[in-house]
């Protein structure tokens, strides 16, 4: 799938994307159950790919 977006709402994705990261992080730290866990590193991973994607 391809996705067109014009230059603001790439930057809008970015900042929502990276706001979602943090909070990410946040339940990460706060997960004791490991498979849970590692699945959250798992979307992490993949949200941070695609974060870099957007970058200019």
């Amino acid at each position: 799938m391809q996705l067109e977006l014009d230059a603001a709402d790439t930057e809008l994705l970015r900042r929502i994307l990276e706001t979602h990261l943090g909070n990410l992080r946040m339940e990460i730290s706060n997960t004791e159950n490991f498979e849970w866990r590692r699945s959250l590193h798992a979307d992490e991973d993949r949200l941070k790919a695609i974060l870099a994607r957007l970058k200019p």
